[in-house]
């Protein structure tokens, strides 16, 4: 009962164990309760937990799956577990920065050899479907959780601040890389990448549903909304349409951009 309490704490809380620097570990927090590794062994300790976990979630269900499981599995003690993940949400969120980081990589990778805009961008999705596909079954599972927007899993939330801005700067290179940005308002060219970020979040919501072999369905609404998107954009830099772009500027603006987490926790 005590391990069920201690996985259900709220944000910034720590397991008494962990209220201490484990043993060998010299890291300070991250933000949102995490503590960041600062050497060899610490980060090798801190991946072991993850991948435990990230294992045991998908075998067991998130919701079933305990601190102490976790911690028993990787055959660390439940304070160590504690130290580096406050809480079992934030596990999620290593996870999520974990995999922005392997996708942002693997897209800069790809597209590093083509200026076309639309080809980047597709690009880019694409890495994303590709980086994300072991987790499919594991991200029906949390995506409940993770769709309550009081919940530190949303993407939205300010826990996910870190991924997210590693998420938007891999669309802003999309863009600054592309033979488009020169040719768009700057304050469009700034403005994009948010919106490009949002545009993941669309494919990211169809992908979690989506029960087709390599999730085909998901992958060929990319191939075909990704052009289109790309038109919509390249348009946006004729004087015809500028008075329609500067009113779908201050929606987003007003409207959305400030519903998204800017900071993350302290």
């Amino acid at each position: 009962m005590d391990d069920l309490a201690a996985t259900n704490r709220t944000d910034g809380e720590k397991g008494a164990a962990g209220a201490s620097a484990a043993p060998g570990t010299d890291g300070g927090p991250m933000p949102g309760g995490r503590a960041q590794p600062k050497t060899d062994k610490s980060e090798a300790t801190r991946a072991l937990i993850l991948e435990t976990a990230m294992r045991l979630f998908q075998e067991r269900g998130y919701e079933k799956t305990t601190m102490r499981a976790i911690a028993t599995e990787a055959g660390v003690s439940v304070g160590n577990a504690y130290y580096y993940f406050s809480a079992k949400e934030f596990l999620i969120q290593g996870f999520y920065d974990r995999m922005t980081h392997d996708h942002a990589a693997d897209a800069r990778r790809r597209m590093a050899h083509t200026r076309d805009f639309a080809e980047r961008l597709q690009i880019a999705l694409t890495s994303w479907l590709d980086t994300a596909a072991p987790y499919h079954e594991f991200a029906a599972q949390f995506f409940r959780t993770a769709a309550d927007p009081t919940s530190s899993l949303s993407p939205f939330s300010n826990e996910s601040h870190p991924a997210r801005a590693t998420a938007v700067e891999l669309f802003r290179d999309v863009l600054q890389g592309s033979d488009l940005a020169p040719k768009l308002d700057a304050e469009l060219v700034e403005l994009l990448p948010d919106v490009l970020w949002l545009n993941l979040m669309v494919v990211v919501l169809y992908w979690v549903f989506d029960r087709t072999e390599d999730t085909e369905r998901t992958r060929e609404f990319v191939r075909r909304s990704t052009p289109m998107a790309a038109r919509v954009i390249n348009l946006s830099r004729y004087r015809v349409f500028r008075p329609i772009v500067r009113d779908a500027k201050g929606l987003i603006q007003d409207f959305i951009l400030p519903t998204i987490g800017k900071t993350a926790v302290k």
